[in-house]
């Protein structure tokens, strides 16, 4: 179900499918979000709850929830339906479900998303199918300033 590796051979290859795309040759792949410390294949099902730390990548299917402060990779050919508590979700399969990310969602084509997203960074390719609702999430700053923000901003159209 999960292969975990122990190696420190840094030179060992991955046999993992790399599923990876790039955006404009600037982001980083899928792949390069660092070691990945488990994986959930193709042709795997799992029901259940996952806690973990540092990166995990799903191709197969999964039902449930994922709670970590490290990466989600979810696999073009991945169907998750859980709640997911992350600290960055990179995807191109296909998620069902309510996404809470620390740090930022990132979705690639060919990516499906239906649910709700919570992160103060969000980015989704052309080509990606997102069917929900997404609340920006300020680092830091309070509710206070988003407050008077929006009231300049009616003051201005009101001038206008």
């Amino acid at each position: 179900m999960f292969g975990i590796s122990n190696t420190k051979d840094t030179n060992q290859s991955s046999s993992l499918p790399d599923h990876s795309t790039t955006n404009n040759g600037s982001d980083k792949t899928l792949m390069e979000m660092g070691d990945i410390i488990a994986y959930v294949g193709a042709e795997v099902t799992f029901k259940g709850t996952i806690h973990y730390k540092g990166s995990v990548r799903i191709d197969g299917r999964m039902e449930g929830e994922i709670f970590t402060d490290g990466v989600l990779i979810v696999g073009e050919k991945a169907v998750l339906s859980a709640k997911i508590e992350a600290g960055t979700v990179l995807s191109q399969g296909h998620i069902i479900g309510d996404i809470m990310a620390k740090e930022k969602v990132k979705m690639l084509a060919p990516a499906v998303f239906e649910g709700v997203v919570k992160t103060p960074s969000l980015s989704i390719d052309e080509g990606v199918l997102f069917d929900g609702t997404c609340q920006m999430q300020n680092n830091g700053e309070g509710k206070e300033k988003d407050h008077r923000v929006i009231e300049l901003a009616k003051e201005s159209l009101n001038r206008g």
